[in-house]
Protein backbone atom coordinates (compact mmCIF):
# COMPACT_ATOMS: atom_id res chain seq x y z
CA UNK A 1 0.00 0.00 0.00
CA UNK A 2 2.64 2.27 0.69
CA UNK A 3 4.26 1.86 -2.64
CA UNK A 4 0.78 2.77 -4.39
CA UNK A 5 1.30 6.42 -2.78
CA UNK A 6 4.35 7.23 -2.85
CA UNK A 7 4.32 6.17 -6.64
CA UNK A 8 0.76 8.06 -6.27
CA UNK A 9 2.51 11.05 -4.73
CA UNK A 10 5.24 11.31 -7.33
CA UNK A 11 2.65 11.45 -10.21
CA UNK A 12 1.13 14.01 -8.51
CA UNK A 13 3.90 16.28 -7.98
CA UNK A 14 4.74 15.79 -11.63
CA UNK A 15 1.41 16.86 -12.24
CA UNK A 16 1.30 19.77 -10.25
CA UNK A 17 4.43 21.41 -10.49
CA UNK A 18 5.53 20.09 -7.65
CA UNK A 19 8.26 18.50 -9.02
CA UNK A 20 10.90 20.40 -7.15
CA UNK A 21 11.39 18.73 -3.26
CA UNK A 22 12.00 21.37 -0.84
CA UNK A 23 14.54 21.14 1.74
CA UNK A 24 14.29 21.43 5.18
CA UNK A 25 10.70 20.48 6.91
CA UNK A 26 8.18 19.18 4.74
CA UNK A 27 5.43 21.48 5.04
CA UNK A 28 7.06 23.97 2.91
CA UNK A 29 4.40 25.15 0.20
CA UNK A 30 5.47 24.38 -3.53
CA UNK A 31 4.37 27.77 -4.72
CA UNK A 32 7.00 29.17 -3.06
CA UNK A 33 9.91 30.36 -5.61
CA UNK A 34 12.87 28.24 -5.67
CA UNK A 35 15.85 30.22 -4.36
CA UNK A 36 18.71 27.90 -3.97
CA UNK A 37 21.32 27.43 -7.57
CA UNK A 38 20.40 23.69 -6.41
CA UNK A 39 16.64 23.52 -6.25
CA UNK A 40 16.67 25.97 -9.79
CA UNK A 41 18.85 23.34 -11.62
CA UNK A 42 16.83 20.54 -9.96
CA UNK A 43 13.94 21.94 -11.40
CA UNK A 44 15.15 22.76 -14.77
CA UNK A 45 17.01 19.57 -15.30
CA UNK A 46 13.82 17.20 -14.23
CA UNK A 47 11.12 19.42 -16.44
CA UNK A 48 13.77 18.59 -19.50
CA UNK A 49 14.30 15.13 -18.84
CA UNK A 50 10.75 14.60 -18.11
CA UNK A 51 9.48 16.42 -21.46
CA UNK A 52 11.97 14.14 -23.39
CA UNK A 53 11.02 11.18 -22.10
CA UNK A 54 7.23 11.65 -22.80
CA UNK A 55 8.39 12.17 -26.74
CA UNK A 56 10.50 9.62 -27.18
CA UNK A 57 9.26 6.35 -24.68
CA UNK A 58 6.24 6.81 -26.91
CA UNK A 59 7.85 6.86 -30.08
CA UNK A 60 10.01 4.34 -29.17
CA UNK A 61 7.51 2.12 -28.37
CA UNK A 62 6.10 2.85 -31.64
CA UNK A 63 8.99 2.00 -33.16
CA UNK A 64 9.34 -1.34 -31.82
CA UNK A 65 5.69 -2.00 -32.55
CA UNK A 66 5.75 -1.05 -36.39
CA UNK A 67 9.83 -2.54 -36.81
CA UNK A 68 9.39 -5.70 -34.71
CA UNK A 69 10.00 -8.20 -37.42
CA UNK A 70 12.60 -6.56 -39.22
CA UNK A 71 15.40 -7.71 -39.25
CA UNK A 72 17.61 -4.26 -38.07
CA UNK A 73 14.76 -2.14 -37.81
CA UNK A 74 13.86 -3.20 -33.74
CA UNK A 75 16.98 -1.72 -33.09
CA UNK A 76 15.39 1.44 -33.61
CA UNK A 77 13.71 2.00 -31.16
CA UNK A 78 16.60 1.51 -29.15
CA UNK A 79 18.61 4.61 -30.44
CA UNK A 80 15.11 6.60 -29.72
CA UNK A 81 15.21 5.70 -26.29
CA UNK A 82 18.81 6.38 -25.79
CA UNK A 83 18.52 9.66 -27.30
CA UNK A 84 15.68 10.65 -24.90
CA UNK A 85 17.84 9.51 -22.21
CA UNK A 86 21.69 10.88 -23.06
CA UNK A 87 20.55 14.18 -24.68
CA UNK A 88 18.58 15.17 -21.48
CA UNK A 89 21.17 13.92 -18.88
CA UNK A 90 24.56 15.24 -21.07
CA UNK A 91 23.31 18.45 -22.54
CA UNK A 92 20.57 18.68 -20.00
CA UNK A 93 22.35 18.82 -16.97
CA UNK A 94 25.29 21.53 -18.16
CA UNK A 95 22.19 23.90 -19.60
CA UNK A 96 20.69 23.54 -17.10
CA UNK A 97 22.49 24.97 -14.53
CA UNK A 98 23.78 27.35 -16.41
CA UNK A 99 20.00 28.28 -16.85
CA UNK A 100 20.33 28.41 -12.75
CA UNK A 101 23.61 29.69 -12.27
CA UNK A 102 22.71 32.77 -14.55
CA UNK A 103 19.21 33.50 -12.34
CA UNK A 104 21.17 32.96 -9.37
CA UNK A 105 24.05 35.63 -10.54
CA UNK A 106 21.06 38.02 -10.97
CA UNK A 107 19.97 37.44 -7.59
CA UNK A 108 16.65 36.70 -9.18
CA UNK A 109 14.31 33.65 -7.91
CA UNK A 110 12.44 30.95 -9.63
CA UNK A 111 8.74 30.25 -10.11
CA UNK A 112 8.25 26.32 -10.50
CA UNK A 113 6.36 27.41 -13.41
CA UNK A 114 9.08 29.07 -15.51
CA UNK A 115 11.46 25.59 -13.91
CA UNK A 116 8.63 24.29 -16.57
CA UNK A 117 8.75 26.45 -19.23
CA UNK A 118 12.66 26.62 -19.21
CA UNK A 119 13.06 22.72 -18.87
CA UNK A 120 10.35 21.94 -22.22
CA UNK A 121 12.10 24.84 -23.73
CA UNK A 122 15.46 23.08 -23.24
CA UNK A 123 14.74 19.70 -24.82
CA UNK A 124 12.71 21.39 -27.23
CA UNK A 125 15.88 23.65 -28.54
CA UNK A 126 18.21 20.45 -28.31
CA UNK A 127 15.81 18.72 -30.38
CA UNK A 128 15.59 21.06 -33.05
CA UNK A 129 19.58 21.58 -33.03
CA UNK A 130 19.89 17.50 -33.74
CA UNK A 131 17.99 18.19 -37.18
CA UNK A 132 19.71 20.87 -39.02
CA UNK A 133 18.65 20.99 -42.90
CA UNK A 134 21.96 21.09 -44.75
CA UNK A 135 20.49 22.22 -47.82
Amino acid sequence: MEGGEASGGLLQQILSLRLVPRSGNGTAAYSNPLAAFSEMWYGVFLWALVSSLSFHVPAALLALFTLRRHKYGRFMSLGLLLMGIVGPITAGILTSAAIAGVYRAAGKNMIPFEALILGVMLMVKLGSSKRKNHS
